[in-house]
């Protein structure tokens, strides 16, 4: 991956956090990231809002080809970190390389769980684990018609004309 100091391997993504949480709230999120737009962004400063720590999961590239497709991601797993990292309301990137988090927001206990609008919040993995342990999970309302498909159409559209 490129480096950057927000960007952790998960073992020393939950030392950090072990370290970090005491007297804080842990907000975590994950996704493909893929082709970042406006949309992530305000629902990433969104759940940032919602405690003090946000914590990305990026799918790693394989698990991007097998849940949307052969010809995705657009952009490698180290870029999409990269980008990640580089925002304000983001505190830490880590990776996975299952088609879901669940083994990820068990190790991290996230305070808060958060997804895009998307998801109702009763299908949200990991969700139980973080409401047994006393946390929310939160489904945010995402902005219409920003998603990376409709990025990646519109390009494709301009690129035939």
């Amino acid at each position: 991956m490129l480096d950057h100091p927000k960007i952790y391997e998960q073992p020393a993504l939950l030392a950090a956090i072990s370290q970090a949480r005491t007297g804080r709230i842990v907000v975590f999120t994950n996704g493909c990231f893929d082709l970042l737009h406006a949309g992530h962004v305000d629902l990433l400063t969104r759940a940032k809002a919602l405690g003090d720590l946000l914590v990305v999961g990026v799918n790693a590239d394989a698990s991007v080809a097998r849940l949307k497709g052969p010809c995705r991601p657009v952009t490698p797993l180290a870029e999409r970190a990269y980008v990640l990292a580089g925002l304000a309301c983001v505190d830490y990137v880590t990776s996975f390389a299952a088609d879901t988090p669940l083994d990820l927001i068990t190790a991290l206990a996230p305070d808060i769980l958060v997804k895009g609008g998307d998801w109702p919040v009763e299908a949200i993995v990991g969700g139980e684990g973080v409401t047994a342990r006393g946390g929310q999970v939160v489904s945010l309302p995402l902005l219409p018609g920003l998603s990376t498909s409709n990025v990646i159409a519109r390009i494709l559209r301009l690129h035939r004309s």
